[in-house]
């Protein structure tokens, strides 16, 4: 009880109210991170208190966002978390907002083995684990997730000119783009113009903070979808980190 306790606590901090299933569901999940981290890398992070701190409350302040949290809580909106990795954010809001319909996207295979595994363990609704490069699943194509996304997220995956490329793309017009970052971000911030401009994005909006009850500092940069992006985007596996925009 101890550990749902704290867990819950710390949420509430974010003005988020949790149900017990959902506590249990989070439990569920980090125990299952813990165990499947003693044979493959998914965090460095495993001690439960920062897992908590670090990974579930960091994933569910993007409510900071004006508007987010009456987003998340609407009628099925769609969300597709790119380089997902053990599930952060996307993993964690699904668990929290159930009813957004959420794409858990990632180039590991292992790591989708994984997330698959926990969605089924859970059972979650609505939630897809996919194994794949945004380069490939964001071009134009029958099988594609090209702007089909009212919100796409991200965290702790390239510098966000290299990130906007991989991620505008699956976005609606009309949807937002919201990356997670920490420490400076400023500089990023301005090399990412021109690429943000020709993807479609609108400006920036920035909300800088600390983790409740830390001197963490996180900051998420939002931008919206004002224009669809250009077809020849994103460029082919690999460019966009290699030649930024």
């Amino acid at each position: 009880m101890e550990k749902e306790e704290f867990l819950v606590g710390e949420i509430e901090k974010l003005g988020i109210s949790v149900e017990k299933s959902q506590a249990e569901k989070l439990l569920a999940y980090y125990r299952m991170l813990v165990a499947k981290n003693e044979v493959m890398n998914l965090t460095a992070i495993t001690d439960f208190e920062e897992v908590v701190i670090k990974h579930f409350a960091d994933s569910l302040s993007i409510v900071k966002l004006k508007g987010m949290k009456e987003l998340l809580t609407s009628c099925g909106p769609s969300l597709i978390d790119v380089g997902t990795g053990a599930g952060f954010p996307g993993m964690v809001l699904k668990i929290v907002f159930p009813g957004v319909r959420v794409t858990l996207l990632d180039s590991l295979q292992k790591r989708i083995e994984f997330l698959t595994e926990v969605s089924g363990a859970l059972g979650l609704q609505d939630i897809r684990c996919v194994h794949g490069r945004c380069e490939d699943l964001a071009k134009p194509g029958p099988d594609s997730l090209r702007e089909s996304f009212d919100l796409c997220t991200s965290r702790a995956v390239a510098r966000l000119s290299v990130l906007s490329e991989y991620a505008l793309p699956f976005v609606r017009v009309g949807g937002s783009f919201v990356a997670y970052k920490s420490g400076d971000y400023q500089e990023e911030l301005a090399q990412a113009g021109n690429a943000i401009t020709t993807l479609g994005g609108g400006e920036a909006q920035v909300e800088s903070f600390l983790l409740p009850g830390t001197e963490i500092s996180r900051t998420l940069i939002r931008m919206e979808k004002t224009a669809p992006t250009p077809e020849k985007y994103p460029r082919k596996a690999g460019m966009p980190a290699k030649k930024p925009l």
